[in-house]
């Protein structure tokens, strides 16, 4: 019987990635013409970690990068926000093996700076860690975001 991979495996794993694809069929109709570049989780993982504390970025800011490295069109947003919780479960791993210098996946917000309610820990812990940067987070509706996000994002972070 084969074992489960961990996080840690799983961030480490490319599986042939990054690669850059032209987007035909249903792909256009969502996302357009041009071409996609498909991060690997390593990937993602290496620009969550240079968000600084007390500063942020969104998945969508996250494939803007990858688009530019690649010279693609767009960064896939399937592939990145599942290489991003990756990166983030890898991280509470690491926190667990007693690691300090851990990526600061709590610092990689949804679209409009909303709380990823899939990572570890859920709302509650990406809350209370972003609490403790000094992040105000607000409630609207079901959903939780970071006040005034905007004024805290790092666009494009040397990587």
């Amino acid at each position: 019987m084969k074992s489960k991979k961990s996080w840690r495996e799983k961030l480490n794993d490319s599986k042939g990635l990054p690669k850059v694809i032209n987007i035909t069929g249903k792909m256009s109709k969502r996302w357009g013409t041009g071409t996609c570049a498909i991060p690997s989780p390593k990937e993602v993982d290496t620009i969550m970690k240079k968000i600084p504390k007390g500063k942020l970025t969104t998945i969508n800011n996250i494939r803007e990068m990858i688009a530019k490295k690649h010279y693609a069109t767009i960064g896939c947003p399937i592939v990145t926000g599942i290489s991003a919780m990756i990166a983030a479960h890898a991280a509470v791993d690491d926190e667990k093996e007693g690691k300090r210098s851990v990526t600061p996946y709590w610092r990689t917000l949804k679209l409009g700076g909303e709380l990823n309610p899939k990572y570890p820990g859920g709302i509650h812990d990406q809350r209370e860690r972003l609490k403790s940067e000094g992040h105000k987070i607000i409630q609207k509706g079901k959903k939780y975001t970071v006040e005034d996000y905007e004024k805290s994002l790092i666009k494009d972070p040397k990587f």
